[in-house]
């Protein structure tokens, strides 16, 4: 029976050393809630680091009963490898760069190492559990690399993809050396989730930009598979921060504070230390609120509270000591015998008394400078059982795409928060009440459950469509077979594409040349007088003849316009005109002059914009407006508009690489037929041929008509050289 393994760095339960034993504390966390009801289910298992460093076997012994008993599985790490893996590459390289802090992000080759080296140790641990046909969800930036290394080991598995955190730019992304192997790592899942759409197109972009990968409607082709993109904003278990507001002991809570603060009005702030929180930028708009509006003064007062964190490192202990005087100057300059603008905590407060802060205050400041998703503003939301408060977010919190009734601010615009204070204080309260009931009702719905169903089906969709569109990889038991009717045949007919399939591209279509082991190759074939060989291109005749002439191959140009036999003259396929290329060459040309690396093929019976030297983003938006323009000049007449790999090309309708095929088809009758190939236009010869014949797509797994594919031009080589 399949199961489902859920693998984060950090487990849902927190084992912790005291001077007697060792103790085990459940996490409160959203995500620990959300998939309690997967991980615990008979079978699946939480693969996870338990939050502390143990060189006693024996302790290790302990600790993974203690755990396997609640459904998880340890994996533990070395002192060194906490503080290269955790603290180093993860939160000193990825944390600042993911967050828009580019200028505290480290670049060490030992983090980098210690960064794989635990990503491999995660994933020898998840093999030891998962089975071929077993889900495997992975989360966070911790562990990017994990997808790719459990594809490698076990290519059936359904294997899922998360990030916690914001996706950033291209242009923050391209600065880590390490950029491509992250990147493929995270295209190792079948489904990558974000919060928002605009991480899931930063991603889109980088990996157009730094992989080449192209994608269309949230799905990246890449060499094998069709990797499935898509937004799924995470919620929070709505019912428990209910019950935890209306509890007695937060309304006792609120009751002692109330009597403590008498009748001062309430802002809320509540974050953990981070520099990507904005915290000292709020503190700042406090202060701009009580200078412009002295009439908040005595008034109203500032909750903060600020929850430890990595207090050590140098980023953070100077954050630390940057609230702590702004903190101090504003107390000092403003505090009264009987008014304390701000009231700071440096310390976490239990879900009851959280839940008191959220009902005491009327206005909760959410302002991080960047966050994935922030829960904080959607508990807050849960907690206003009155349906009266005001939430201020910040535009580039995750929560800010679903959350639009919340009062949206710029958090480095210092006027602007505080103007949102002031709003704010002064509401009505039928406002108040008709902005949160309306979140309330989002909340409630796009729960932590809700999101987590939705992330597994859309999983399970996404292989789905995967095993649908796919064709077969030509395995070892396919290539076994097709061996054995290529020796039993007499007659054998190869159609093989050029570019892409038996050459690699090249920016510049004419440095494609074929070297010296594909020359030696196609001799060998073509060398036995059973072996019919077809270069089969989109090439012009001029340059098929140039590098392959001297061999005894037969050739197909020009997409099917001209033909050659070995040893024989070139032939049209049929009598054609040009004339049409006056009214076509000049639309491409104004495509040129607007998209700098791109470049026109002027073939004897086609023309061709070819945009693999554009840069990636501008030359997919030209290529589609190219292709629209085009396509409406030709419509009604006999020319036909062919989108390639990076090119657009225009011909006369009804000539193709198929019709083509069908002539050697009849001329040869073969007993075996062998067509490779590796973009759209190659269909055509796929569909032209029987059933029994071994067609193959080269690269992308999506819908074919070939039977089976192959992942790159080295394979299609191999194969080949199989048949000597």
């Amino acid at each position: 029976m399949s199961r489902t393994i859920i693998v984060s760095n950090r487990l849902p339960t927190k084992v912790q050393r005291t001077a007697e034993s060792l103790t085990f504390q459940p996490s409160e966390g959203g995500l620990a809630t959300g998939l309690g009801s997967i991980y615990r289910q008979e079978g699946n298992v939480w693969v996870g680091w338990p939050g502390l460093f143990v060189e006693d076997e024996a302790e290790e012994q302990h600790i993974e009963q203690e755990l396997s008993a609640d459904s998880m599985a340890p994996v533990f790490l070395t002192e060194a490898e906490i503080r290269d893996f955790y603290e180093g590459f993860s939160n000193s390289t990825l944390w600042p760069t993911f967050h828009y802090f580019p200028q505290y992000a480290t670049y060490e080759q030992a983090h980098w190492d210690a960064y794989v080296a635990v990503n491999e140790k995660f994933c020898r641990a998840v093999l030891e559990l998962a089975g071929p046909e077993d889900t495997i969800w992975v989360h966070d930036y911790q562990l990017l690399l994990l997808p790719e290394m459990l594809r490698n080991a076990r290519p059936e598995c359904t294997i899922g993809f998360f990030l916690h955190i914001p996706f950033p730019s291209y242009e923050l992304i391209r600065a880590l050396p390490w950029r491509s192997e992250l990147l493929r790592g995270m295209l190792g899942a079948d489904l990558i989730g974000f919060h928002t759409f605009g991480y899931m197109r930063h991603f889109l972009s980088a990996t157009s930009q730094l992989l080449g990968h192209s994608s269309q409607n949230g799905q990246i082709e890449t060499p094998n598979r069709t990797v499935l993109v898509d937004a799924f904003p995470m919620g929070i278990d709505y019912g428990r921060f209910v019950a935890a507001a209306a509890s007695e002991q937060a309304q006792q809570h609120e009751a002692e504070y109330r009597e403590a603060l008498r009748d001062t009005r309430i802002i809320l702030s509540i974050d953990r230390l981070d520099y990507s929180k904005g915290i000292a930028e709020r503190l700042r708009a406090f202060e701009v609120l009580i200078q412009r509006y002295p009439e908040w003064r005595e008034q109203v007062s500032l909750i903060m509270v600020v929850v430890p964190s990595r207090d050590q490192v140098a980023q953070y202990a100077a954050l630390k000591e940057e609230i702590d005087e702004i903190v101090g100057r504003i107390n000092a300059q403003y505090r009264t015998i009987s008014w304390t603008p701000i009231h700071y905590f440096y310390r976490s407060f239990p879900l009851e008394e959280l839940a008191s802060l959220y009902r005491l205050a009327e206005v909760a400041l959410v302002t991080p400078m960047r966050d994935g998703m922030n829960l904080v503003a959607k508990e807050f939301v849960a907690s206003k059982a009155d349906g009266k408060g005001v939430l201020i977010l910040s535009e580039r919190a995750g929560a800010a795409r679903e959350l639009s009734d919340a009062l949206i601010i710029n958090p480095t615009d210092t006027a602007q928060l505080a103007e949102a204070m002031h709003d704010a204080l002064v509401m009505p309260e039928e406002e108040q009440v008709h902005r949160m009931t309306a979140m309330q009702a989002l909340v409630r719905q796009y729960d932590v459950f809700a999101w987590t169903k939705l992330f597994m089906d859309r999983l399970a969709y996404s292989k789905i469509k995967q095993l649908t569109l796919a064709t077969e990889m030509l395995t070892t038991d396919a290539t076994a077979q097709l061996l054995n009717d290529f020796t039993t045949a007499e007659q054998r007919l190869l159609l093989l594409d050029y570019d892409g399939t038996l050459a690699p591209f090249h920016n510049l279509p004419q440095r494609a040349k074929p070297d010296q082991e594909l020359l030696l190759l196609l001799q060998a074939l073509t060398a036995d007088p059973r072996n019919h060989v077809v270069i089969i291109s989109g090439r012009d005749r001029t340059t098929l003849q140039s590098w392959l002439g001297q061999l005894p191959l037969d050739f197909i140009a020009e997409h099917g316009v001209w033909l050659r036999p070995a040893s024989e003259d070139w032939q049209l396929f049929q009598p054609l005109n040009n004339s049409w290329k006056q009214d076509i060459r000049p639309i491409m040309e104004m495509y040129v002059t607007r998209t700098a690396g791109s470049f026109i093929e002027d073939k004897d019976y086609s023309l061709v914009w070819h945009y693999r030297r554009a840069d990636v983003e501008l030359g997919e938006v030209r290529a589609r407006e190219l292709l629209n323009h085009l396509s409406f000049m030709t419509s009604n007449t006999e020319l036909q508009v062919m989108e390639g790999n990076k090119v657009i090309e225009v011909k006369t309708s009804g000539i193709n690489k198929g019709t083509a095929a069908a002539r050697w088809l009849a001329a040869y009758n073969p007993q075996f037929i062998l067509a490779i190939g590796d973009d759209r236009t190659d269909e055509d010869t796929f569909r032209a041929l029987p059933e029994d014949a071994y067609t193959i797509k080269v690269g992308t797994g999506t819908r074919s008509l070939a039977r089976f594919h192959l992942s790159s031009t080295t394979d299609v080589r191999n194969l080949l050289r199989t048949l000597l």
